[in-house]
């Protein structure tokens, strides 16, 4: 049996005297799509970081792709997470870049192609996402928000990664944008494989994207199943996000997708 592209294992995170997890514990299977919910505070963005290596768990073991990701060699680390991109929620551009360049930037630190090479593989990404190859040439600020977010997208998955992490995909963006930002991330998450975790506090893209909901309440993964069984928990959390009239539209629309 295949190893879990994520395994977490008892973490406990403590920054100062406030305990933020305590003996979590969560497998991500590969081609999973995984909505990681919880209220405001419960360390959602912070298990997201410890997962790509920015954070290091006060105790507990990550595992990416059956690997620790800490301890070992420089080049083990590297090599691993190679096999992960990251879509920062307010995208994380380069600023005096071009978007060319941004989307350029982690196939040059692989020092592994031509120009010749870069050059087709970000005008690739660049079709990825719907822009074309006149958007490589403007800059960050030059961009609306929802080209932002397809550019950072871009740039995640310049190395061809099996495992994607998304922070706050849609957050900024109008209705409309949003949804074809979501139906975009779910057509290439099937189309290359990818397996998916993402937090996000908005209904509407947990809905549509999500194949398993791991809800993070009281220091731990206090549920983790199909929005359908996770719904039936009986929690305070649960009660209040998925069973508002918010929730219930959201759900109603992911029977129709």
């Amino acid at each position: 049996m295949a190893a879990p592209v994520i395994s977490i294992r008892e973490l406990h995170t403590r920054f100062g005297a406030v305990w933020v997890h305590k003996g979590l514990d969560l497998d991500v299977a590969a081609g999973e799509m995984v909505a990681l919910v919880g209220g405001s505070g419960s360390g959602k963005t912070t298990l997201l970081r410890q997962m790509i290596g920015l954070l290091t768990p006060t105790q507990g073991e990550i595992r990416l792709f059956g690997e620790p990701l800490f301890g070992g060699s420089v080049e083990r680390e590297c090599a691993l997470r190679r096999r992960f991109g990251v879509l920062f929620q307010h995208g994380a551009l380069f600023s005096a870049f071009s978007v060319f360049d941004n989307i350029a930037f982690p196939l040059r630190e692989l020092k592994r192609f031509d120009e010749a090479t870069i050059r087709d593989l970000v005008m690739l990404k660049l079709e990825m996402v719907e822009l074309l190859p006149r958007h490589g040439q403007l800059t960050p600020s030059e961009l609306s928000g929802g080209m932002v977010k397809r550019v950072a997208l871009a740039r995640a998955l310049a190395l061809e990664p099996e495992l994607l992490l998304l922070d706050e995909p849609t957050a900024g963006l109008d209705p409309d944008r949003s949804d074809s930002f979501v139906r975009l991330i779910r057509m290439l998450g099937e189309e290359l494989g990818l397996t998916l975790v993402l937090v996000t506090h908005d209904l509407d893209t947990m809905a549509a994207l999500a194949t398993r909901v791991a809800v993070l309440a009281e220091q731990r993964i206090l549920a983790y199943d199909s929005i359908e069984n996770v719904i039936r928990v009986d929690h305070p959390f649960v009660r209040n996000f998925f069973l508002s009239e918010r929730g219930a539209r959201a759900l109603r629309n992911t029977h129709h997708r």
